[in-house]
């Protein structure tokens, strides 16, 4: 397994869609405990208090706009790195979209998948040759049990979560010997106010949805309706006690994948028996489709 070595000082994090949620409590963590924060999202209107103490911080914390739908998006990362070292890139920007896959727009798809794999991508890919230069860095992308085991009308949100998640995994491969971390979130239900960040397909479900478990699960999801059984403050402690190998983070810096909350893990078990049911139906099949030796 590869050893990683944080550096004996304080880090520099980057951490997109900072106004809200887990993005603003892993912030305030952040600046609690002494390193410098380059905390960003699209509209600073929507938590003025806290950018203003950001930018009032005095360690050079700052805040800054930025869309990463935005295709120059990266072009920030070079602007900052002659002077601000990212440390740690933070990947937790998004919304979602629900409806059945038979009636999302390819519209909506590829606006998802623009925030929720191409953002995170165009980051990812901008800030690794600095990280790779100076032989640290940890890449975080905040994902979701969506991503794992999807439910009835999130096929555009777990979809883009889902090549996330296929992405990180390759890159945690290619990167781990330059010393750069790459660490996978994957998220129960927490309360983040999600439902402000969801949108309905704009297309209406055809009869033959009415009174499905889709039909329940939008009403649900897009109302404020849900009922999270997860902190999002202890799930942030968590995460920042992993990313800087403390707590209940110390001697786990080289795990890939951190599931947080009660859900995941029976999501996190429901994959588990979904492979292994098709192992056993299948195995011998799979096993009998080789080449013949001659």
């Amino acid at each position: 397994m590869t050893t990683f070595t944080k550096p004996n000082r304080p880090l520099t994090f980057f951490i997109t869609g900072a106004s809200s949620g887990f993005g603003e409590s892993l912030a305030r963590l952040v600046l609690a405990n002494g390193h410098k924060l380059i905390a960003t999202s699209r509209n600073l209107s929507r938590n003025p208090d806290f950018v203003t103490e950001v930018n009032a911080h005095g360690n050079g914390s700052k805040w800054l706009k930025l869309d990463v739908d935005d295709q120059n998006s990266g072009k920030l990362i070079e602007s900052l790195e002659a002077s601000d070292h990212i440390d740690v890139l933070v990947n937790n920007a998004g919304y979602s979209i629900y409806g059945p896959v038979e009636t999302l727009s390819e519209e909506e798809v590829r606006a998802q998948m623009d925030t929720l794999y191409f953002g995170p991508l165009r980051l990812i890919r901008a800030v690794i040759p600095h990280m790779r230069e100076r032989k640290y860095g940890v890449i975080v992308n905040i994902s979701s049990g969506a991503g794992l085991e999807g439910r009835d009308s999130m096929g555009g949100y777990a979809g883009a979560k889902a090549a996330l998640d296929g992405m990180s995994k390759v890159l945690a491969k290619e990167v781990a010997p330059f010393g750069i971390r790459t660490l996978t979130v994957t998220l129960g239900t927490f309360n983040t106010r999600f439902s402000d960040v969801t949108i309905v397909g704009k297309n209406p479900m055809p009869d033959a949805y009415k009174g499905s478990v889709a039909e329940q699960m939008i009403d649900i999801l897009s109302s404020g309706k849900l009922k999270p059984n997860g902190d999002k403050d202890k799930a942030m402690k968590a995460l920042y006690e992993v990313i800087v190998g403390e707590g209940v983070g110390k001697g786990r810096e080289a795990e890939r994948l951190l599931p947080l909350g009660q859900d995941m893990t029976v999501r996190v078990k429901t994959v588990q028996d979904y492979l292994g049911h098709a192992l056993e139906v299948f195995g011998d099949i799979c096993n009998n489709v080789n080449l013949e030796q001659k």
